[in-house]
């Protein structure tokens, strides 16, 4: 199995199959990363990929692994990556 690509190659890759210089790309990808850190409380999606969404995780008990004592598990906001169906069909080639 082959490693997972870095983030300039990446960009290389992109910049090459667009055609476009790799400044251009990077600089995107920034400015996508960053918009996408300020939308996910709104869901920031990706078309043909995913979804951004910021979800609320009620409070729960939980266990401490190590003494197996009952904890309080306090209610937290946490962010979660949706795929789309497209991708995941893509990607398992159904």
């Amino acid at each position: 199995m082959s490693n997972a690509m870095t983030k300039l190659q990446i960009e290389n890759a992109i910049a090459e199959k667009a055609n476009v210089p790799k400044k251009t790309v990077h600089e995107v990808l920034l400015a996508m990363t960053d918009l996408a850190y300020t939308e996910a409380a709104n869901s920031f999606t990706i078309p043909g990929i995913g979804k951004l969404v910021l979800v609320d995780r009620a409070a729960r008990q939980g266990r401490n692994p190590r003494t197996g004592e009952t904890i309080q598990i306090p209610a937290k906001q946490a962010v979660k990556f949706r795929l789309a169906k497209v991708c995941k069909d893509a990607v398992l080639k159904k």
